[in-house]
């Protein structure tokens, strides 16, 4: 029996603008994660998903079912003409549709855990997961920005941008630990629809929406500098500037608005949308002593779930 995990993620700075070749900063969530487990069986290649109440054989399940695609990738970059067989069964801590990368975290412990199965460990490489599941996001994403993958694979905070012929992937020293809530609206919002929705307003207004976009990637830079240094208060007010720009970006909600404003009027340094907006999660900058009250604003404001997470200090 082989486990394999991943952990969930959350955007920083630069969602969306980051597609359009501009930096951005995510991190993982290592409190919530997808797990993986491998068995031998009999025959067949069975897949388990007890979360979603699914189970199927992989040779009946639809090609663009993104466990059934990450297992054909696998089944080709080991050059196995036919997966032994075998039960996968995979589970998540993580919200679906939420904006924290599940569908990542999900794609990237299975392909740990059935590569080790296989024997194959030498491919257990951060940048082999990473391509393997940025490959199977874009049948989440139609067009991934690349970051989901990146962070899940690394499990480190990076620096993204998107560029030909290799994208710029940077870890980075956080001087100061990040203490974070990350705040479930409950609305669930499907990444793809919302980044095909931006992709049809920057084709009928691309020089509005490609100021937009270079106003998010000189936030995101202005913020390394700033985490770099372990100006936090900064780190905040940049987050406010960053959510400005994604509700001109028509990607917010009444949701998020009500929680990112709840936030701030309890004390937090900085609120933001995180992902693909219109739903899902937002992240509150706090301090340990201003934690409770904030957390406290956003479930009296609507937040279904909050939780914690420390973006913790290193050096790099």
């Amino acid at each position: 029996m082989i486990h394999a995990s991943a952990p969930g993620k959350i955007i920083l700075f630069g969602e969306h603008a980051v597609v359009y070749g501009r930096p951005a900063i995510a991190a993982p969530v290592s409190q919530v994660r997808a797990t993986a487990t491998v068995t031998p069986a009999e025959t067949g290649v069975r897949l388990i998903a007890p979360d979603l109440n699914t189970a199927q054989w992989l040779h009946e399940a639809d090609p663009n079912d993104a466990l059934a695609a990450a297992l054909h990738h696998i089944r080709a970059a080991t050059g196995i003409e036919q997966l032994p067989p075998m039960t996968i069964t995979v589970t998540s801590q993580i919200p679906v549709a939420s904006g924290l990368g599940s569908g990542a975290a999900i794609t990237a412990a299975t392909a740990r855990a059935v590569v080790e199965f296989l024997g194959r460990t030498d491919l257990l490489t951060p940048a082999w997961v990473s391509a393997l599941t940025y490959e199977v996001e874009k049948i989440h994403h139609g067009t991934p920005s690349g970051i989901d993958n990146t962070v899940v694979a690394y499990e480190m905070p990076v620096y993204f941008m998107r560029q030909q012929p290799h994208n710029r992937i940077e870890p980075f020293a956080v001087a100061h630990p990040l203490r974070l809530l990350v705040a479930d609206t409950g609305v669930r919002s499907h990444t793809r629809d919302v980044v095909l929705d931006v992709r049809r307003q920057w084709e009928a207004e691309s020089a509005r929406f490609e100021a937009i976009f270079t106003g998010c990637g000189q936030i995101a830079e202005t913020a390394r500098r700033a985490i770099e240094q372990g100006h936090i208060a900064e780190v905040g007010r940049l987050m406010q500037e960053n959510h400005d720009l994604l509700v001109e970006m028509t990607v917010s909600s009444v949701e998020l608005d009500a929680l990112v404003q709840a936030a701030v009027s309890a004390g937090a340094l900085g609120a933001k949308l995180s992902g693909a907006g219109r739903g899902g999660n937002m992240i509150a900058l706090v301090t340990e002593d201003m934690e409770t009250a904030v957390r406290q604003a956003l479930l009296t404001n609507g937040a279904q779930t909050v939780l914690t997470t420390i973006i913790a200090h290193n050096a790099v």
